[in-house]
């Protein structure tokens, strides 16, 4: 009994002694704003010197420090964008001391880069000061943003882009997950590609944030991050009205316009914002057939700050688009003499539309707590007449289809957050849950003639997609620089897909559930350097007709092929080792449990087993003076098929190395100069390396000059005329000849698009 009681003793004195010494230490609680209008300022980084610890701002400009030792120490805050702050502050015992601060918007530097404990791992530590400094015309340009990733565009602009990264072919999206505002641009299921995703319903003068991430590492990003994300954030306040004209080479024009609905003088003073912003963008293109493209936006956002805890905002956009197009060129159609390099065999063309409502609540419960949540709401249609394979199919009457849909997306996402500590040990523990449904109707595919008449159908049906999800993840902060990130994801799929081809409408039914365990560990040293360790497994769900014509072929193709898993590592280091210089690199694994995929030009399964890829990313940053910043991206890819033999298991596509770097001179406010190169090398476009898609370095350049409440600009696109392949396909064609005749069989060769020649285009603004 006398043990016993010592045993209670000792566990008592344990448990109270860690609350006797919290007992004599203090808090810091602060608000940090923007100087200019008053609204709270997010992601500012907070940085105790004395305590080598690290803060980041919420949506509200709010951030809390609690156990620090009593006495005075520097604290220092930094965005980017924003002056830096630098500040003493006494602590004492058992007292809470309230801050506020308010940051200046100055010119961007690499000094008001940190690297902060409190960030994502995954999350891209460069895209903020790349968004300022770097030229950004296009959402073209806002992809380009992610290190590493490469784009193709080979319909001018009318269909989503051709997405490169991490040795992936992303297609049009299958492997890389796409965002604006946390509502999903990817279509799954689409009649096209899976994952499609058309960003090109966002505006760039929109734009004020773009995340990233590489791997599958986001516990908030579910289906289709295997490569990695991309979220792009929209502003919440439009800091001036504009009016801007762009035209350039080959009938391009583009008009935009923002108009801030409320008045600038009482805003400050004002808890809601709001503004509309409108786009149009026509072109003829280089092509010897006129592209005659069109594309039209129009976006409004309004944000209510409820009180100094809540935050409501209502966004709307309308957008569509249309387009003709020359379509890819066989190399020996032009070796033949059959087209030009910039010519047409069988002309193309296209329309889309998209109509969205996203509504975004945020809540700060308390100090330590936060709820943030949003419903959307997506109608969208599509229509596509292209032709790949010219009489491959059919020798009479041409190959052209015909690829349309009209969808309406629904969904949800909620989050539950709170900090708080477990036996003096830091925590915080994320929870969410939510849905998304695609109704797609009339999802086809059909053979056509002259884009007006049809043929025969191939596929037609309804797609009814559902994904379920929630997660839950925990931080654990071992020591204020050491931090341990562990969780999981759990997603539900539910596809049904309406064959409407067959008598009574063929209905097959497919549900999957997938648990996405994720997990990792970093150190970081003071505001210098992190070193991080990242696990996670990701998916990406396969198309839904996928799942039907596997009912239909047998049980083999239906093996792992609703829920693919990634399997994914990354070891990773940031540093900076002077405020001007940031460096980061990573040495990456990804293994992916198979890539079936569903062929919408062909209405067929291309099946792929097991796939390995691994590489290495590394990135600069670097002002080197004032008024000179360099930065340079460089990332080595290995890509292969696990189960075929040696030489004969290449990835399509996969890109093995590229590289994006450039400098941009800003001496004052007024004048700034951009030069960029982006390299691709040669790639395989076979599984076997027979073919190859030949590689291509393109430089831009740029030249923007502010006078008053004018700004002038000057863009060049591939500055040294380069001939350049941007889309490259190995496809299976027979073509026409000169004399009327076919080939004699078909005939696998690389097709291609022709990337923009020497382009030249003059921009002018007004502000307001």
């Amino acid at each position: 009994m006398h043990k016993f009681h010592q045993n209670n003793l000792l566990i008592a004195f344990l448990l109270i002694v860690p609350f006797a010494l919290q007992a004599h230490k203090g808090s810091i609680r602060g608000i940090v704003c923007n100087v200019a209008t008053g609204k709270p300022l997010e992601g500012v980084s907070i940085y105790l010197e004395d305590g080598k610890r690290n803060e980041v701002t919420d949506v509200f400009g709010r951030f809390f420090v609690k156990d620090i030792e009593p006495g005075s120490l520097t604290i220092v805050l930094s965005h980017i964008g924003f002056q830096s702050k630098q500040e003493i502050v006494k602590v004492e015992d058992g007292v809470t001391t309230d801050l506020n601060y308010s940051l200046l918007p100055v010119q961007v530097t690499m000094s008001s880069v940190s690297v902060s404990s409190k960030r994502d791992l995954s999350s891209g530590s460069i895209s903020g000061i790349d968004l300022k400094l770097r030229p950004v015309n296009s959402t073209q340009d806002m992809l380009r943003l992610v290190p590493g990733l490469f784009i193709a565009q080979h319909q001018g602009g009318g269909k989503a882009e051709q997405i490169f990264l991490r040795g992936f072919d992303c297609d049009h999206g299958t492997d890389i997950n796409v965002s604006v505002d946390n509502m999903p641009v990817n279509m799954v299921s689409h009649a096209h590609g899976q994952g499609f995703a058309d960003a090109h319903f966002i505006i760039p003068e929109a734009v004020q944030e773009v995340d990233y991430g590489k791997g599958p590492y986001q516990i908030d990003k579910g289906n289709l991050c295997t490569a990695g994300f991309i979220a792009f954030k929209t502003r919440n306040e439009l800091e001036q009205s504009f009016v801007k004209a762009d035209a350039g080479s080959f009938g391009y024009f583009r008009t935009a316009a923002g108009l801030n609905l409320l008045d600038r003088v009482k805003s400050t003073d004002s808890n809601s914002e709001a503004y509309v912003l409108g786009e149009y963008v026509s072109s003829k293109g280089y092509f010897d057939a006129p592209q005659n493209f069109n594309r039209f936006n129009l976006m409004g956002k309004y944000t209510n700050y409820i009180s100094s805890n809540k935050i409501l905002t209502v966004t709307t956009s309308a957008f569509h688009s249309n387009w003709d197009a020359s379509g890819q060129i066989p190399m020996r159609a032009i070796q033949e003499g059959i087209a030009g390099r910039y010519g047409c065999i069988d002309p193309e063309s296209g329309a889309t539309g998209r109509y969205n409502l996203n509504v975004q609540y945020f809540q700060s419960v308390n100090a330590h707590s936060y709820f943030k949540s949003n419903i959307y709401l997506t109608k969208y249609d599509f229509s596509l007449f292209s032709d790949f394979t010219y009489f491959a199919i059919d020798s009479f009457n041409g190959d052209q289809v015909h690829q349309a849909e009209n969808r309406v997306t629904e969904g949800y996402n909620g989050e539950y957050g709170s900090t708080y500590s477990i036996h003096g040990l830091k925590t915080k523990t994320q929870v969410g849950a939510g849905f998304r449904n695609d109704d797609i109707n009339n999802d086809e595919l059909s053979h056509t003639i002259d884009r007006a008449f049809v043929l025969n159908r191939i596929q037609l049906g309804d797609v009814h997609e559902t994904n379920v999800f929630g997660y839950f993840n925990q931080t654990v902060y071992l020591l204020p620089q050491l931090v341990l990130n562990f969780g999981t994801r759990f997603d539900e799929m539910v596809q049904r897909y309406d064959d409407r081809l067959v008598e009574k409408n063929r209905v097959s039914v497919a549900s999957a559930g997938r648990f996405s365990p994720k997990a990792g560990i970093s150190y970081t040293i003071g505001e210098k350097a992190r070193i991080y360790y990242s696990y996670g497994t990701g998916f990406h769900s396969n198309d839904t007709r996928t799942l039907a014509l596997g009912n239909q072929q047998g049980r083999a193709l239906q093996i792992g092929n609703t829920l693919p898993l990634a399997f994914s590592h990354d070891l990773g280091l940031v540093i900076k080792p002077t405020p001007k210089l940031m460096l980061s690199g990573a040495v990456w694994l990804l293994n992916m449990q198979q890539e079936f995929a569903y062929a919408g030009d062909v209405a067929v399964i291309d099946t792929s087993g097991k796939t390995r890829r691994f590489g290495l990313d590394v990135s600069a940053r670097y002002t080197l003076s004032r008024w000179l910043y360099l930065f340079a991206d460089f990332n080595l890819a290995h890509c292969r098929e696990s189960d075929p033999a040696e030489g004969q298991n290449f990835l399509p596509l996969a890109p093995g190395f590229t590289s994006v770097g450039g400098f941009t001179y800003k001496p004052n406010s007024k004048l700034s100069l951009s030069f960029s190169y982006r390299h691709m090398s040669e790639r395989p476009a076979n599984n076997d390396y027979s073919l190859v898609a030949t590689g291509y370095t393109v430089c831009d350049a740029v030249a923007n000059y502010s006078y008053r409440n004018f700004d002038f600009g000057v863009q060049v696109q591939n500055l040294f005329n380069t001939q350049w392949n941007e889309a490259q396909f190995a496809t299976e064609t027979r073509l026409k000849m000169p004399n009327g005749k076919l080939e004699q069989g078909n005939t696998t060769d690389v097709c291609f698009t022709p990337g923009t020649p020497l382009f030249v285009k003059l921009s002018a603004a007004w502000k307001f």
